[in-house]
């Protein structure tokens, strides 16, 4: 409790353990959504153009990198969601050719035209967010507070047509519901959400805050209320958790989470089983 408290004393302690519960309750949100509409890996692609992104505003020196990752996050996003739709190209692969793609592409710059000259450092902090948290101000978190209200926001005001789209697309059209505007809705906010846990657990992890909460709760849980609530409150302990175990044992943020979240995952799958879920 010593430890603890004296960490807390500390600003960038208290910075990182909002951002991560604002990130954590969002993703979970959104990773219920995403696993029941089969497009869980989209967050590990839009991580991945997000990484080009950071990568292409280095080596033009943007000062302010948010004002143009999101950007072309959003708009890869919505190209996601209209490839995946289309005959010609399978959503997996839409996801993976650009994936693979941005990934390629941002490394292929960063060493081409280096800003730094810690490449690899600069690399593994912004794949695994080993350093992000530890440079958060107070701007970082007012900036992640707004959008994390947002998505909340977004999420409560439109939960029922969210409902709808999500479990039964084809019929929610039927009665009228404007299904295409949902799902880009629902791609931008993915978008939004997956800048902004860079930060915490990096591009190669953010699936992982976003997939296994959602899983978990699914192992014990039938109904989508009780689904959504466990998750966030699984995404929620799991950061904070994550983050004061990653400071006292000097281990990097994104991994201690994402490790804490399978943990987290194997304990509910077991209590599935015991239950006969």
């Amino acid at each position: 409790m010593e430890k603890l408290s004296m960490l807390l004393s500390y600003p960038f302690v208290r910075y990182a353990l909002i951002v991560g519960i604002l990130v954590a309750l969002c993703s979970a949100l959104l990773g219920v959504i995403l696993v029941l509409k089969r497009f869980s890996f989209i967050g590990d692609g839009l991580s991945h153009v997000a990484f080009g992104a950071i990568a292409i505003a280095s080596v033009v020196r943007i000062t302010s990198n948010l004002l143009f990752v999101f950007p072309i996050t959003i708009l890869s996003a919505v190209l996601l969601l209209k490839t995946g739709q289309s005959k010609k190209i399978n959503g997996d692969a839409a996801i993976a050719m650009i994936s693979v793609g941005a990934l390629a592409v941002g490394y292929f710059l960063l060493t081409l035209r280096p800003s730094t000259t810690n490449i690899s450092g600069d690399v593994c902090n912004t794949l695994f967010g080993a350093q992000g948290l530890v440079t958060l101000e107070l701007k970082d978190v007012l900036i992640c507070l707004a959008l994390s209200l947002l998505v909340i926001g977004m999420f409560i005001l439109f939960y029922r047509k969210i409902f709808a789209v999500t479990f039964d697309e084809n019929f929610a059209k039927s009665t009228g519901l404007h299904t295409t505007a949902y799902n880009t809705m629902i791609a931008i906010v993915t978008a939004i959400v997956i800048v902004l846990a860079m930060d915490l657990v990096g591009s190669l992890l953010v699936s992982a805050l976003i997939i296994f909460p959602a899983l978990s709760s699914m192992r014990v849980f039938r109904s989508f209320r009780a689904v959504i609530l466990c998750s966030a409150t699984l995404a929620v302990v799991g950061s904070v958790a994550g983050i004061l175990l990653s400071i006292v044992w000097s281990t990097p943020p994104g991994a201690t989470i994402a490790v804490l979240d399978i943990v987290m995952f194997l304990g509910f799958a077991v209590a599935g089983k015991i239950m006969g879920r």
